[in-house]
């Protein structure tokens, strides 16, 4: 289930979402797949067909990370059972600039309907950065976390039953920006 409820505190913009937090206008280089929901130019096909069946949640998770952001990668894990989904955002790349010095967010959903310990962690390729981490014990999801520069780094997510369980539901560590 994709919904994202938790309350979130945002500042103002000039579009609203479903949720009614500040949406993101599309750009240029951006896809839309669906009214008001984009993704980056550089998004797979299987990033296109979860923001396409699910609209509502990408929206929620965009408002989430805040003004300029653009879903670049979504995934159900571990598999289509989807317990979980992660999702990350990005800013647009800057002229001359490289996915490497774009701000990125990252949102894990918790898709069981009940809550579960989970761990969301997203790390910049500049090793000099710390990685942003939120983990707890959560319902609907984990994040989101930011990277001021955070292109072409890293984003895990684990879900477990509780914080000591020696075996993950979701367990995984995927790319947070399409890099060249």
């Amino acid at each position: 289930m994709f919904t994202f409820a938790r309350p979130v505190v945002m500042g103002a913009a000039a579009a609203v979402g479903v949720l009614g937090f500040a949406v993101p206008q599309a750009q240029a280089a951006d896809v839309t797949v669906a009214p008001g929901v984009t993704v980056t130019a550089k998004a797979d096909a299987n990033t296109r067909a979860i923001a396409a069946a699910n609209p509502a949640a990408v929206a929620a998770g965009t408002s989430l990370c805040g003004a300029g952001y653009t879903l670049n990668f979504a995934e159900r894990l571990p598999d289509a059972s989807r317990k979980g989904t992660l999702f990350t955002y990005a800013k647009p790349i800057p002229p001359g600039g490289h996915y490497d010095d774009i701000p990125t967010c990252a949102i894990f959903d918790n898709n069981t309907g009940s809550a579960k310990y989970m761990k969301l962690k997203l790390c910049s390729n500049y090793t000099a950065q710390p990685c942003s981490v939120n983990e707890g014990t959560f319902s609907q999801y984990a994040g989101p976390v930011f990277q001021k520069k955070g292109g072409c780094g890293y984003v895990y997510a684990i879900m477990k039953t509780s914080k000591g369980a020696s075996s993950a539901i979701i367990d995984a560590k995927r790319g947070a920006t399409p890099c060249d």
